[in-house]
Formats: C-alpha cells, structure tokens, sequence
C-alpha cells in the first residue's frame, strides 16, 4: 500500500492549494483516510479525516478553510486549502488504514494510520 502525495507548492497569505494523494495497493471499499502536517519543531498533526461511512473530522484551525473529499472512482484524496496562512506552514502527508469503528475520534487520529506517503511541502508565505 503506497499513498502518493502531490500538489504543494508555494503561495502567499491568503491563497489556496489543492493536494492529492493517490493510492495503490489497496483494493479495498473500507477504509479511514486523513492528511496531517509536520512543521519543523513541532509534533505531527492531524488536519482532516474521512472514512468510507461518511464521517468526516477536521482539525480546529483549519474547519472553514480546508476541504477533504475523496473520488471512490480513482482511489485519489484530495484536501482543499483556502485562505493559508504562514502557519500552516508544513510537510502534509496523507495516511490511510483499514475500516475501524472510532477511526476519527478526533482529528489526530489520522497521524496513527499505517500507511502514510512520502509527503508534499506547504510553504505559506506573509
């Protein structure tokens, strides 16, 4: 199971970014998904979630200015980024596991899944 990540890039305040992250290697229709962030100095942190009953999770500072969705027909992620601020700052990686009850409890809870891609760099500029 590979996720791959695309779509960072640099922007200023206030601009937007669409990532995604495709997966292969699993073939399955259950399933939690999320994309969490690590900015150097800091923990990793969950940003959003979603899973395959309709649940969907988002991290406090980014409810309002992120979006998750996922196309069940290309198996791809995608997270929605507008109005970026510089603290949003951060390698974003998207992550992936296999249906369990209780898989977003919280937004953080994306950052235990056990599949995870390489990442895509965020970098949000004043």
């Amino acid at each position: 199971v590979q996720p791959v990540e695309s779509g960072g890039g640099s922007v200023q305040t206030g601009g937007s970014l669409r990532l995604s992250c495709v997966v292969s290697g699993y073939p399955y229709s259950n399933y939690c998904m999320g994309w969490f962030r690590k900015a150097p100095g800091k923990e990793r942190e969950g940003v959003a979630g979603l899973d395959s009953k309709g649940n969907i999770v988002y991290e406090d500072s980014v409810k309002g200015r992120f979006s998750i969705s996922r196309d069940n027909a290309e198996n791809i992620l995608y997270l929605q980024m507008n109005d970026l601020k510089p603290e949003d700052t951060a390698m974003y990686y998207c992550s992936l596991d296999a249906y369990y009850l209780g898989c977003l409890a919280t937004a953080d809870s994306v950052v235990s899944f056990g599949y995870w891609g390489l990442g895509t760099q965020v970098t949000v500029s004043s």
